[in-house]
């Protein structure tokens, strides 16, 4: 299985309150003056929330000039703020397994982090709770929904109030239960939905994670972050399957290791990943280097569709078999939420379009067809809107990790995409890049069309990201191609066909309020299929 362990447990972290808060406690109003410096057609593009490009292409595409973000989207290398708080010797002896794992430093920084968690589902709860155990700052809960009765099955902050919390806040209701669990980590509650909030919002957070959210509110939040230059993650189940994205732009980190025979120097790796810089120091007997290294990332609206495989997954057919189905599954769940105003398939013509959509995915990832068997898309299918504990406690604590070691600046990162089976109990990483620029220059959306920009400027003042007073969106027509599915798929009433139809795109869901996921209307049923043996990537 990959997945890295759990966040180290423990308790501790007196943390301040949130950097860049206004004096009286409020959230930090919108800097008008970010938006006068910037190109209007540019920020018409970032904050349009474009639908997703279907058929994704290997070609170029074009961008808006993102040249006025560079001085805001700083690299995560380096803290943005000196720590305000140190490490005691009361938290030494309470973190002291932890601290033996990464050390002073990095301990202290993540006693300093404040992290904005959005929506609290059952992968939140178990976010929130390595992250708490692990002794952050602060953590702050954002989440309008209210606890419905279908919560308390996988929410376990919520198992001691029980059928009592129904009707309560969800944030609220979580987070009595998890201030118990580190009395000096700060645990704010914030009610509204994220809808309601404007860019600047996000500039309090080092760190920001959105959890079991719509993928236009995914692009949407990424787009301020990277305005704020502050790392995003966005992480999703549906039963036993599950994904982690994460964009922190560019972030610098170290690696000390023994040196080996061959010297390390700087050099370029990877397409995304580059040596700066080497620093060796004798230690008894040995000799340590000191890596620097630097991961450059894209953005949830180029990594969740249009980004393909790196070369070294298609040039092997090997390696391209060993691809989970689950990524061109979740790829066009994603965009069949953006076709249906982000519901989930629930009825014969659902599955067929499901079916077609996901084929289509499949040849753009340039997959073998054999690999996407019916029996895999009707077990798919059968989880959707589902929690499952186990697979939110492996999916949780993975990124939690990983929002550990990007603080402490000693490990490498994810990059950029997990994605996981609980059939297989597998969860690979899959760098998905597209054939662009990365990093800091890096737009989250392509160039909105002129004359739509040109027709619905940007209203002055605070804007709100989700709302469609401020920018429209353009409807489009995709024709989707022949789907060559070696089989049909069944859904409870009969075979599914996978005929070619075409997909008209009505106004994008970004347009929409936030819904909370639901189960499809169809029969569960518990795959007799035995796992199949997978080569992690």
């Amino acid at each position: 299985m990959e997945h890295q362990n759990h966040a180290g447990s423990g308790a501790d972290a007196d943390a301040g309150a949130l950097q860049n808060m206004e004096p009286n406690g409020g959230m930090p109003v919108f800097d008008h003056q970010m938006l006068g410096q910037a190109n209007p057609e540019a920020v018409a593009a970032l904050m349009a929330g474009q639908p997703f490009i279907p058929d994704p292409s290997l070609g170029s595409v074009p961008m808006a000039d993102g040249t006025f973000m560079l001085p805001m989207m700083m690299p995560n290398g380096l803290p943005m703020q000196l720590p305000t708080n140190t490490v005691s010797a009361d938290d030494i002896a309470l973190y002291d397994r932890q601290i033996r794992l990464w050390g002073i430093a990095a301990q202290e920084k993540i006693q300093n982090a404040h992290i904005l968690l959005i929506t609290m589902r059952g992968l939140a709860h178990e976010i929130a709770k390595n992250l708490v155990l692990a002794g952050v700052g602060s953590i702050t809960l954002l989440d309008g929904s209210s606890v419905t009765e279908a919560d308390l099955g996988c929410q376990f902050f919520l198992s001691e109030g029980g059928e009592g919390l129904v009707g309560q806040n969800r944030a609220e209701a979580a987070s009595h239960a998890l201030r118990k669990l580190n009395p000096r980590v700060q645990v704010h509650v914030d009610p509204e939905s994220v809808t309601a909030k404007g860019p600047s919002y996000f500039a309090a957070y080092d760190v920001v994670i959105a959890t079991d959210l719509d993928p236009g509110t995914f692009n949407i939040i990424n787009t301020a972050t990277r305005i704020n230059g502050r790392p995003f993650y966005a992480a999703g189940t549906h039963g036993m399957y599950g994904f982690i994205f994460s964009d922190l732009i560019e972030h610098d980190y170290i690696i000390s290791r023994e040196a080996g025979n061959v010297s390390t120097t700087p050099k370029q790796e990877s397409r995304t990943r580059s040596i700066t810089d080497v620093k060796t120091k004798r230690d008894g007997g040995k000799t340590i280097e000191s890596v620097s290294k630097r991961e450059l990332y894209s953005t949830w609206f180029l990594a969740s569709d249009v980004a393909v495989l790196p070369r070294e997954y298609t040039s092997s057919k090997r390696r391209l078999k060993s691809v989970t189905p689950a990524l061109s599954c979740l790829r066009a769940l994603w965009e069949f939420k953006q076709l249906q105003g982000n519901r989930l398939p629930s009825n014969r013509e659902d599955l067929k379009l499901f079916t077609q959509i996901a084929t289509q995915k499949h040849k753009a990832l340039s997959l073998p067809s054999e690999t996407l068997r019916p029996e895999f898309l009707r077990s798919f299918l059968q989880n959707l809107g589902s929690e499952i504990a186990p697979v939110t406690a492996i999916l949780g604590g993975q990124l939690a990790q990983d929002v550990i070691n990007v603080l402490g600046q000693s490990q490498q990162p994810i990059q950029n995409m997990v994605i996981l089976d609980g059939n297989t109990m597998e969860a690979p990483m899959y760098p998905l890049h597209p054939e662009l620029e990365l990093g800091a220059s890096l737009l989250s959306v392509p160039n909105a069309d002129a004359a739509s920009a040109a027709a619905n400027p940007m209203v002055p003042g605070d804007i709100h990201m989700f709302g469609a007073g401020d920018v429209a969106f353009p409807a489009a027509s995709v024709p989707m191609p022949n789907a060559d599915v070696a089989g049909p798929v069944m859904d409870g009433m009969g075979a599914v066909s996978a005929e070619t139809q075409p997909v008209d795109a009505a106004q994008a869901a970004h347009t929409q309020p936030l819904q909370t996921q639901g189960a499809p209307d169809m029969e569960k049923q518990t795959s007799n299929e035995a796992p199949k043996e997978n080569t992690s990537a």
